[in-house]
């Protein structure tokens, strides 16, 4: 698997963990609320992809160096009001800005802390 690849589906799970752990908090893990956690996660994962690449953050050369990382709270600046948005518009309810400001800080530490084990793991393996 390439390192593109190895990414992608590693920022899938990530953003799909810290989704079922927002609704977790909130005491909605039953299935019931599907619906509602793709309503989140499906924007949040179409935010992620359509910016995360303009920041270099797929960019085998940009991902080693640990202090690209901080790129990741810039892309969610953006990447979560639009998901926020959007999920408001798929439930017809408005769009919070607090949650938009918990939900982008929240996935962005999450984020972070994936890329971070990457890069980590990736150096021991060389």
């Amino acid at each position: 698997m390439n390192k593109r690849t190895a990414l992608i589906l590693g920022d899938i799970v990530a953003l799909s963990i810290l989704t079922v752990i927002g609704f977790a908090t909130h005491g909605e893990t039953e299935l019931s609320f599907l619906p509602r956690m793709a309503a989140v996660f499906f924007p949040a994962l179409l935010g992620w992809f359509l910016l995360a690449p303009w920041f270099g953050l797929f960019d085998p050369c940009a991902i080693s160096i640990p202090k690209n990382l901080l790129r990741i709270p810039l892309v969610m600046l953006f990447a979560a009001p639009f998901a926020v948005i959007l999920r408001g518009a798929l439930l017809g309810a408005p769009a919070l800005p607090l949650f938009a400001l918990i939900f982008g800080g929240s996935n962005a530490l999450g984020i972070m802390v994936w890329r971070w084990l990457y890069i980590f793991i990736a150096r021991s393996n060389q």
